[in-house]
């Protein structure tokens, strides 16, 4: 198998996490993406064990997405004022990131916060690597022009 699965783990519970911002729900899909991986093993062996993990992942957070009802989050802002920058920065971000089409959103989550790297991100995505890379440079200007 190509894939460490325990290294994995934590990445796709952190992929999970994001699309459906519920703890328990993202280990319960995490836990479901794993048992499907594994339950399909003529699907392993041919080099694309982490984009099938990412897929059965999406398409598992997309199911639990469109049960869940929506709720609005609270931003609760700490009194330290290093703290407090980091705060305003997150919400910054997270703002602009919401503000992304949700194809450009989930990209940057998969790219930096679950370090996938951009040749299977492209795979993923069907298309080059140049493209993907052009692709996350154009919406990083996006998100830069739009914190300043």
């Amino acid at each position: 198998m190509s894939v460490e699965l325990k290294d994995q783990y934590d990445r796709i519970l952190r992929y999970c996490f994001y699309k459906v911002h519920d703890r328990d729900k993202a280990e319960d899909i995490t836990q479901e993406t794993f048992l499907r991986f594994l339950e399909h093993s003529d699907y392993h062996g041919i080099g694309k064990d982490l984009q099938y993990l990412y897929t059965i992942a999406g398409n598992l957070c997309a199911d639990c997405y469109r049960k869940m009802p929506s709720e609005e989050l609270t931003d609760t802002i700490p009194d330290d004022a290093d703290e407090e920058e980091q705060v305003l920065t997150g919400v910054a971000l997270s703002s602009a990131i919401r503000k992304l089409p949700p194809e450009d959103a989930e990209l940057i989550l998969l790219r930096y916060a679950n370090e996938v790297p951009v040749s299977v991100l492209s795979k993923i995505h069907g298309v080059s690597r140049f493209s993907m890379n052009r692709r996350i440079k154009k919406i990083l200007d996006i998100l830069k022009k739009d914190l300043e």
